[in-house]
């Protein structure tokens, strides 16, 4: 749903024709969003997945000037309610969009598409050779490590999951890029006749590609923790 789209409603104050936006047309009092306004529509933006992020942060500071609580100090409370509501709302739609993985991430949420938990959890097929070896040279650390070992030996250990280390975050920036590709494809089939099988298989697409990425980047994470308590 675009905020700026010409849906015809009335204005809560002066009850005039209202088509969409932040304000009434005719009055200037601040309007109530529809319900299921989603982020990108607070921007008067489509679902797409590349966006100027300059443009995004203009249009943010441009919103956020006229929406600021500051300028309702003398307005009515249901006016200065909405004022708050929106100024929450538009920092936390500018959070969500301003990043590639974020603005992923919030499209499947508000689809409903986003769904994570086991899946999160299980190492992508085409790696478990690889997390095997990694979470082995783990347990070969702490072991090390607790025994009060020879340095030369931890020295060794630590090199090698370094080295391992690096190859996952090779693998990350290889899933950021297949997301890249996903998002290409997403905002042609908006620009395209209705297909919703279509959209449908790319939001799968993109939720699985987000939990590989999430199990990738959870890995990585712990490896840097346990290289940093050595």
């Amino acid at each position: 749903m675009n905020v700026s789209a010409q849906t015809e409603s009335a204005c809560w104050s002066c009850h005039a024709p209202h088509f969409g936006g932040h304000f009434c047309a005719a009055c200037g009092k601040i309007q109530p969003l529809p319900r299921g306004t989603d982020y990108f529509a607070l921007f008067g933006l489509p679902q797409k997945l590349w966006m100027d992020c300059a443009e995004l942060e203009k249009l943010f500071h441009q919103l956020s000037w006229k929406l600021h609580p500051d300028n309702f100090v003398r307005a009515g409370e249901y006016e200065r309610g909405l004022s708050l509501e929106r100024s929450s709302q538009l920092n936390d739609a500018y959070r969500a969009l301003r990043e590639p993985v974020s603005r992923v991430e919030y499209l499947l949420a508000h689809a409903g598409m986003r769904k994570e938990g086991a899946a999160k959890q299980q190492a992508p097929p085409e790696l478990l050779e690889e997390v095997f070896e990694l979470n082995e040279s783990l347990d070969e650390l702490r072991a090390v490590r607790a025994s009060s070992s020879d340095g030369a030996e931890l020295a060794a250990l630590k090199n090698r999951l370094h080295a391992e280390a690096r190859k996952f975050e090779a693998k990350l920036h290889e899933v950021d890029e297949e997301l890249k590709r996903i998002a290409v494809e997403w905002d042609a089939a908006l620009d395209a006749p209705a297909d919703e099988a279509k959209k449908k298989a790319l939001m799968s697409w993109m939720n699985d590609v987000l939990n590989r990425r999430s199990y990738i980047r959870n890995l990585v994470a712990n490896v840097q923790k346990e290289l940093a308590e050595v």
